[in-house]
């Protein structure tokens, strides 16, 4: 017999999703699980469709982040048309998706951080949670709140002036790209009306940064302490080690910064990578074959991007990578919070490589696609907001896909997830009778370190509110929270 505590939803989080936590007679955390609680049915649903309407269709699995699956799909159709993987695109074909991408990772970590993030560490993960939210950061930190606004906006102009559309554009097409810039379009996104230039963002950004580093210094002991534990990680990387969030090969390493996935041909991922089924979640666990489901899970996303790449080509973001590196002696860093910290440096490099693509005359040409031999299947990864993200089609005579395997990053963050839960839960559930507020929202932190988007852009109607019960061993309730 075990207590059960359900946190349901889980919140400031894209999508939906739940948490149970079973105590023992002894009120020791037995049990921890985050389910994922909604089905997705994208890799059943597009098969029949002619190929070419994969990275329109794909990229309605999420609101947030269409341009990751956009671009992820465009990648795998480039093989199956024969452009080649990469740099087989023409210079402007590529680089106006290195633009349209960074432009979503840029607006996407500001969302993150400011809007889902930053109300836990400007208001207190114990503060009142009617104030805990990016209204109470608005309220009091009212320059902070814009910053972040003004930044997600930004990053939405350049989706916009790259992709048709801020969401759910057209831009990327197999084999390039359906539009270039103007010049026009350039000088608005290189060096418009303050505060919407290219400039601002690189100096907003450092802010975000200096101001996380801040609150660090200050607040060490809890960020440390809250939810560390070894684990792989897992990235693409350029082939010279380089951080590269639209392109490279597959590397992995382990809590020792050992190489356990040595630049792989991500085309072969499948060779590597295999997925496990669980039965109280939709989504699936992914692992490393050669080390096996107990020891090959890894962690993707900012932190295991800056744990696997040996450096960030761009110098405001390299100074800031060798900082943070030094914290754990050029060790990985396995400090679950400090996501946060590395999201903003790639918030940094993001507006770095804006800024210089921005200033690249190929972004003006009007040579766009490229073709060569077709073939039956492709495979695309790319680096979303998240982690990193696979897209795997197959195609058959009549140019209809006949299958597609999608691994989105939060899967692939799943057993991370999971785990990270299971240490917070342990540390601050343990031997508790009573459900508090900041009990709760710890838990959630722990899941919002890894901006999770849980259902990947289903949506559901009506309230959703917050329920929780805390059982006894004998069955009677002990006490009830209801938002």
């Amino acid at each position: 017999m075990t207590q059960k505590i359900t946190i349901e939803p889980v919140t400031r989080v894209e999508g939906h999703g739940k948490v149970t936590i079973h105590l023992d007679d002894n009120l020791n955390v037995a049990q921890t699980r985050l389910h994922i609680v909604e089905f997705r049915g994208f890799e059943r649903f597009i098969q029949g469709r002619p190929y070419w309407e994969a990275p329109v269709l794909v990229q309605r699995l999420c609101g947030i982040c269409p341009v990751s699956h956009h671009l992820a799909a465009a990648k795998a159709l480039d093989v199956i048309v024969g452009a080649g993987t990469g740099n087989g695109l023409t210079p402007t074909g590529e680089k106006m998706r290195r633009l349209m991408h960074y432009g979503q990772i840029f607006q996407s970590h500001a969302l993150h951080f400011f809007h889902l993030s930053s109300p836990d560490f400007l208001l207190g993960y114990d503060a009142d949670p009617a104030i805990r939210n990016v209204i109470g950061v608005a309220m009091k930190f009212p320059e902070l709140a814009t910053q972040g606004v003004m930044m997600r906006k930004y990053g939405q102009e350049i989706i916009h002036h790259t992709a048709g559309k801020k969401i759910h554009g057209t831009g990327a097409i197999p084999g390039g790209i359906n539009k270039n810039l103007t010049a026009e379009e350039r000088d608005i996104l290189l060096k418009g009306e303050d505060p919407l230039n290219a400039d601002k963002m690189i100096e907003w950004a450092e802010g975000a940064l200096e101001f996380f580093k801040d609150y660090y210094l200050k607040n060490r002991e809890f960020v440390d302490g809250f939810a560390y534990f070894p684990s792989n990680h897992l990235s693409l990387v350029r082939k010279d080690g380089a951080m590269d969030l639209y392109h490279g090969v597959l590397r992995a390493v382990n809590s020792d910064g050992e190489k356990i996935l040595n630049d792989v041909d991500y085309q072969e991922y499948y060779k590597y990578i295999e997925e496990e089924v669980r039965n109280w979640s939709y989504m699936k666990f992914p692992y490393l074959k050669s080390l096996g489901k107990d020891d090959g899970w890894y962690r993707v996303g900012p932190l295991a991007r800056v744990n696997c790449c040996d450096f960030i080509p761009t110098p405001k973001a390299q100074k800031q990578f060798e900082e943070f590196r030094a914290h754990t002696n050029g060790k990985p860093n396995n400090f679950c919070l400090h996501t946060h910290w590395a999201r903003l440096i790639e918030l940094l490099h993001a507006a770095e490589v804006i800024k210089d693509l921005l200033q690249d005359p190929d972004l003006l040409k009007d040579d766009l696609v490229v073709k060569g031999t077709k073939t039956d299947e492709g495979v695309g990864l790319i680096e979303a907001p998240r982690g990193t993200l696979f897209h795997h089609y197959r195609i058959n005579d009549n140019d209809q896909i006949t299958m597609a395997n999608l691994i989105v990053s939060t899967t692939n963050n799943n057993e991370p997830m999971n785990q990270s839960v299971n240490f917070v839960a342990k540390n601050m559930m343990t031997g508790q009778k009573e459900i508090t507020e900041p009990m709760k929202n710890a838990v959630e932190i722990a899941i919002r370190a890894y901006d999770p988007c849980l259902s990947c852009a289903t949506h559901a109607l009506g309230k959703m509110p917050l329920d929780i019960k805390l059982v006894g061993a004998d069955g009677k309730e002990l006490d009830h929270y209801r938002s």
